[in-house]
């Protein structure tokens, strides 16, 4: 991971007030596919991908954002149009709290004005259920349970259930075992060094992305 990429996960989870309710994930899939984790049989069914495509995706995997995947697609040749469409199947789900419009736009048929949503009720303080209850106002709930596929709030390592841990892509029993492992975790470099133990670099920033650690309180 390079000390740009390190910088910017930092501002971003620095910026955020996460929820109170420690119940923190991904938001209810209905089939989306993570790109960074799915198998080459499955990227080869997404609308558009060509063997040579997916050769390409996954070797420059993890990406750490969907910008980053939308720009991979973009230099091979799939049009906006297209890129669309992939990501009505797969998806670099995006923080709920954090992400920045450029990602947002990218959620189909989400457009300006639900980005803009999406933003004015950030900190979702009560987690996934504020999501679903402030952009029920603006669309039926089976509209707000498709975008929920898009989400994600991340989880506070020290306090987490098995449950919500597990909704993190691809991430299996054996890292289950090691993020609790190695708790508690008095800041997220401690998170680095020690699930560098098992994962590359590059796949500790793309854990990273879903997790936080909430400062000590004092006495």
């Amino acid at each position: 991971m390079t000390a740009r990429t390190r910088t910017l996960i930092l501002a971003l989870l620095g910026a955020a007030t996460f929820p109170s309710t420690g119940t923190a994930q991904l938001g209810r899939q209905q089939g989306l596919v993570d790109p960074n984790v799915a198998t080459e049989a499955q990227l080869t069914t997404l609308p558009g991908l060509t063997p040579a495509i997916v050769q390409a995706v996954t070797a420059r995997r993890p990406f750490l954002s969907v910008v980053a995947f939308d720009s991979l697609l973009g230099a091979h040749g799939l049009s906006a149009e297209q890129r669309t469409e992939v990501y009505r199947r797969a998806f670099v789900h995006v923080n709920l709290l954090t992400a920045p419009r450029t990602e947002l736009l990218l959620i189909p048929g989400a457009g300006p004005r639900m980005a803009r949503e999406f933003e004015e009720y950030r900190p979702y303080a009560g987690g996934l259920a504020d999501f679903r209850r402030e952009i029920r106002k603006y669309v039926d709930s089976t509209e707000v349970a498709r975008l929920e596929q898009y989400v994600f709030m991340p989880i506070e390592l020290n306090t987490a259930s098995d449950e919500d841990i597990m909704t993190i892509p691809g991430l299996g029993r054996r890292m289950l075992r090691e993020f609790k492992e190695y708790r508690p975790y008095g800041d997220i470099e401690r998170f680095r060094r020690e699930i560098g133990k098992y994962v590359n670099a590059a796949e500790v920033a793309r854990l990273e992305r879903y997790v936080v650690v909430r400062p000590a309180t004092g006495r």
